[in-house]
């Protein structure tokens, strides 16, 4: 149980069967994780799950808190099968949060298919994007600082649009963050594929967030637009 889980480069490895290797086990874990994500949005809109609903302040900071807590246990127990556990914990509780969302979203007379327009799009997008990722020669690492920035712009203006409520403001957050989100995923997958991340733990948590972040958004600029109350 407390086999380390780290792909090393080991002496006499070949470097590229390991990344192979590091890759297969994040997109099978990051399958996995689908599967608690689900379950969690499921019993979150069976309950009418709502995290603090009258005062989404504290709401934000507690999610926040809780979220952060379970990112900092994930990496300290990323060399051992308890990280797994861990992710898939946190993974279900991401579906718990998503749940007050396609609960609002299933109120329109279309809601079904616009979660499963969301999905597909956030599919589409991985798909293309680890694509790239994976046959493009270019390098995606110096996108990384700029993508860090960028997001924490949008960490920003998400705590003071809890104040100022500005639904543009909100409709350019969700735009911005599909964009940054998706390249995300280029910088993540392509860091896998040449070796800067060796743990297959800490990179499905990164392609993950990546993940349910654009759908989130994409999920939400879709029940704007294309909700219908017929």
């Amino acid at each position: 149980m407390n086999q380390p889980l780290q792909q090393s480069y080991e002496f006499g490895a070949n470097p590229a069967l390991v990344r192979h290797r590091v890759l297969r086990n994040t997109y099978w874990l990051l399958a996995l994780s689908m599967i608690p994500t689900v379950f969690g949005a499921w019993l979150g809109v069976q309950l009418q799950f709502a995290f603090f609903p009258n005062n989404p302040g504290i709401a934000m900071f507690a999610i926040l808190a809780i979220a952060f807590g379970f990112i900092f246990a994930i990496e300290k127990t990323k060399q051992s099968a308890l990280g797994v556990a861990i992710l898939l914990g946190f993974t279900f509780f991401m579906g718990l949060l998503l749940s007050r969302l396609i609960s609002r979203t299933l109120g329109y007379s279309n809601g079904s298919s616009l979660v499963m327009l969301a999905f597909g799009g956030t599919a589409t997008i991985f798909a293309v994007m680890a694509t790239i990722a994976t046959v493009s020669k270019r390098d995606f690492s110096g996108m990384g600082k700029w993508l860090f920035a960028g997001l924490l712009v949008m960490i920003v203006a998400g705590v003071a649009n809890i104040f100022l409520q500005l639904p543009a403001l909100q409709l350019t957050m969700s735009v911005i963050a599909i964009f940054i989100f998706s390249a995300y995923i280029l910088y993540d997958v392509q860091n896998v594929i040449n070796g800067g991340e060796t743990n297959y733990i800490s990179a499905t948590l990164n392609i993950y967030l990546d993940l349910y972040n654009i759908f989130v958004n994409l999920l939400s600029l879709l029940g704007i637009f294309g909700g219908s109350r017929d």
